[in-house]
């Protein structure tokens, strides 16, 4: 066993089988030989990448069959090549020139199997890789926005794991773009009592999960660790709060903000050891989940409405194992959840935003064995940015914010002010009200705009400037195009078994 792998968690994941022919497994019930099965799964490797979970308790055992007598199911913890880890950023990071230290924790607990062998929390460091040359066109979009400092793309990576128990690994990882402001989105439904789902933060929900029975004593540790950090990570607030001042600076520094989050992608496979299961632990694994059943996972492929047509495949794989009410495994964090789109429309002009609606009709085990269900997209994470949201029957739609309805009525208003000649408000001052002057600028240049308006004394540049101000804001939030839904490659999602919407009823 791996020097890894303690003896507390010596209970993991079962190993794998192809899927035998039906006449294989009449045989194999007809003989009852316990000693052909174990010789079956001894020699075989576990892991995510192999499909089927031998044995499986409906096939090999009977009533008669003594299964406290039968040995122990031996499993590999691995983690594959592709498996994410989702990262936050806990101390904040100068983006100027490569080599940057990067430093964060484990949000998510990882699994293998059924045990979380990268417990939440543990920590992760890394560096800048690059850091991209803003484009010439970017930058004369910038500059003509009163933005002399734009923000510069850039690459990082993670290459040092630390677990819990203070064991350090080497690691080889490709780091997505982050996200500085994550969002949890849920849907409320439309039915009262118990059935009604309420919005929850990241926090409450780790103590919800913290209290559930199915957890064993290492998931519980997991699940305090994952709370700890979202508390270091909520003391990153008031950062983020002056940040964004800072942003709106025409001059300022760019960081990698406390919070951001990353997915960072293995390279290359991960060995935990191994462990063993005894087969009456297995009994359940494979049964039908229990109605208004939440599962916990991770979408494989970015679903996005521009591209998207009714039918097309929508995958996900759990990321946390599914108990029974009485501790029996019923499905492995690797299984994957498999449905389609109900609905796509594309972004149009006129901020019509798009819309998405998937469903989730099947659950593949590890072995290719498949269940019908009934599932439904009831939570996701996603970037603030994304202006995402759900509605009460799991659909998702694009935002376009009630504040512009306010940020364009003040901008119009300006311009309004700013074209009245002073000598109509009484003034004698030719170059304008010094008030209007500062917010004309505002509105069109931002801070640059304010400084340039008060320094030009002029009303005919205020007039510009809250002309152009009103005319973009204008455009950017009544006529130009609507934001699509994208549903990103690995965003942790929550998928609601055996309840139907309303609205998917008709499809």
């Amino acid at each position: 066993m791996s020097r890894l792998f303690r003896p507390a968690l010596a209970l993991g994941a079962l190993c794998f089988l192809p899927l035998p022919s039906p006449s294989q497994q009449r045989s194999s019930v007809n003989q009852k030989t316990a000693s052909a099965d174990a010789s079956r799964c001894s020699e075989t490797p576990g892991g995510r990448r192999l499909r089927f979970v031998c044995p499986v308790p409906e096939m090999v055992f009977e009533d008669s069959d003594d299964i406290s007598m039968s040995p122990p199911a031996r499993i590999e913890l691995q983690l594959p090549q592709g498996t994410p880890l989702r990262i936050a950023i806990d101390q904040r990071t100068r983006v100027r020139h490569v080599g940057e230290p990067v430093m964060g924790h484990v949000v998510e607990s990882v699994y293998a199997f059924d045990q979380p062998v990268i417990p939440a929390g543990s920590i992760v460091t890394g560096h800048v890789t690059e850091v991209v040359p803003v484009s010439k066109v970017f930058l004369v979009r910038a500059y003509a926005s009163g933005d002399f400092s734009p923000v510069r793309q850039y690459r990082v990576t993670f290459d040092r794991l630390i677990l819990r128990t203070g064991e350090m690994l080497e690691i080889d990882t490709t780091v997505s773009t982050g996200s500085a402001e994550v969002v949890h989105l849920v849907t409320k439904g439309t039915n009262q009592g118990d059935e009604q789902r309420e919005h929850k933060s990241v926090a409450v929900r780790a103590v919800d999960a913290a209290g559930q029975e199915v957890k064993d004593g290492v998931h519980q540790a997991g699940v305090t660790a994952h709370h700890a950090a979202d508390e270091i990570r909520n003391r990153g607030r008031w950062q983020r709060v002056k940040q964004y001042l800072a942003n709106q600076s025409p001059y300022r520094r760019q960081y990698i903000t406390v919070g951001t989050r990353f997915n960072a992608v293995l390279n290359e496979d991960l060995d935990f050891g191994s462990g063993s299961r005894t087969r009456e632990e297995l009994t359940a694994l494979g049964s039908v989940p229990p109605v208004n059943t939440v599962l916990h996972a991770r979408l494989l492929l970015e679903v996005s409405s521009a591209t998207a047509t009714r039918g097309s495949a929508v995958v996900a794989e759990l990321t946390e194992p599914l108990y029974s009410a009485d501790h029996k495994l019923i499905l492995p964090a690797d299984s994957r959840l498999i449905g389609r789109v109900l609905e796509a429309r594309p972004a149009r002009h006129l901020r019509r935003s798009g819309e998405l609606r998937v469903i989730f009709e099947l659950i593949e085990l590890p072995g290719g064995a498949l269940q019908s269900v009934q599932g439904t997209l009831e939570g996701i994470e996603v970037d603030r940015a994304a202006h995402m949201k759900l509605d009460d029957e799991g659909g998702a739609h694009g935002s376009n914010g009630k504040t512009r309805y306010l940020s364009t009525g003040a901008a119009v208003a300006m311009a309004a002010i700013a074209a009245h000649p002073d000598v109509e408000r009484g003034s004698v001052d030719t170059g304008g009200d010094p008030a209007v002057r500062a917010g004309s600028g505002a509105s069109g240049f931002g801070l640059a705009g304010t400084l340039i308006g008060l320094a030009a004394k002029s009303n005919l540049v205020s007039i510009v400037f809250s002309a152009y101000g009103a005319s973009a804001s204008i455009y950017a939030n009544f006529l130009s195009r609507g934001h699509d839904v994208v549903l990103p490659k690995n965003a942790p999602l929550e998928i609601g078994l055996g309840t139907t919407h309303p609205g998917n009823r008709k499809h």
